[in-house]
């Protein structure tokens, strides 16, 4: 398989590195966001990287903000590496790092809450339904399933971590924090937003169980902003093995999560950091879940040569 990307090094000011992207001020509207090929898992960052996972985020965040452009503002400007470096030439020589994992975007002051909606009782607001009925405090109908559709599906907010978990929120504590108003307009486009992701998903066997949304504020009005239904921010399920009453596999990093609860199981990693040195088989099969999800939706496998990218060798 292909060299992985675990981060980068541009002639720009860097203004945050998270889990997964670096970022790099442009100029003041403008920002650049490269998408590494970093992976974590119950919050520990991996020490390999996932190849091609920056391109499939990206990519795939790519190409829904083209679906979803004429029902909600975003702030991608283009994904398309030529355009980019004609646009900012000083990272010409950087060709081979901005290749089909960067994003110039309008540049917003973030609101900070995670939007999250879910379709489905699962991860952690199913642990928290199991034992106490509740989500975020707030009661929810008796007797339901893991893995049990919500109907409707459920705005439930949470605070944004850099690292850690996101501490799950109400309603009121939104409206508390950026205003009524505001509150109301974040979860409207966030709904607005999911229930044509889920749509979109379904027709092509997917599921979109939960997902969750950033948005920033460019002159007074909400941006959807960072990436969006991509296997990092949403839990996907295939729909023709969906069950409810237990847990579902998911499109993404499960590959690896089910190998290192194994690691975990068996005393060999006591779940904290650093991480066990992963296989190249795990590395492999959840670098082929990324694109298979990236496929699946778009109904067209990832065109290494187009963006540029090296040819998977194996």
């Amino acid at each position: 398989m292909t060299s992985a990307m675990v981060g980068t090094s541009l002639p720009l000011p860097l203004l945050r590195q998270g889990k997964v992207r670096d970022v790099y001020e442009v100029d003041a509207d403008r920002l650049l966001l490269v998408a590494t090929d970093r992976i974590s898992a119950f919050d520990v960052v991996m020490r390999e990287a996932i190849p091609y996972k920056g391109a499939v985020l990206t990519q795939l965040s790519a190409w829904w903000f083209g679906q979803l452009g004429a029902h909600v503002a975003h702030h991608l400007l283009t994904a398309d590496t030529d355009e980019i470096i004609r646009d900012i030439p000083l990272l010409a020589a950087h060709r081979e790092v901005l290749a089909g994992r960067s994003m110039l975007c309008v540049r917003t002051d973030v609101v900070p809450i995670e939007c999250v909606i879910r379709g489905y009782l699962t991860g952690s607001a199913w642990k928290e339904y199991k034992a106490l009925g509740t989500l975020a405090g707030e009661p929810l109908p008796l007797h339901l399933l893991e893995s049990a559709r919500l109907e409707p599906s459920l705005f439930s907010p949470a605070t944004k971590a850099e690292t850690g978990h996101d501490e799950n929120i109400t309603v009121a504590s939104v409206a508390h924090a950026v205003g009524a108003e505001t509150a109301a307009e974040l979860e409207r486009l966030s709904r607005t937003v999911y229930e044509l992701g889920r749509v979109t998903a379904a027709s092509r066997g997917i599921l979109v169980a939960d997902t969750k949304f950033e948005f920033g504020l460019r002159d007074g009005a909400l941006v959807l902003i960072d990436e969006v239904l991509t296997p990092d921010s949403s839990r996907f399920w295939a729909l023709d093995t969906y069950v409810p009453g237990r847990g579902q596999p998911s499109f993404d990093k499960q590959p690896l999560r089910d190998w290192l609860d194994v690691e975990r199981t068996a005393g060999r990693w006591n779940g904290d950091a650093p991480a066990p040195f992963l296989p190249d088989a795990v590395i492999r099969a959840t670098s082929l879940r990324y694109r298979d999800a990236f496929a699946r939706l778009t109904g067209s496998p990832l065109d290494l040569a187009r963006l540029g990218l090296p040819e998977d060798r194996h």
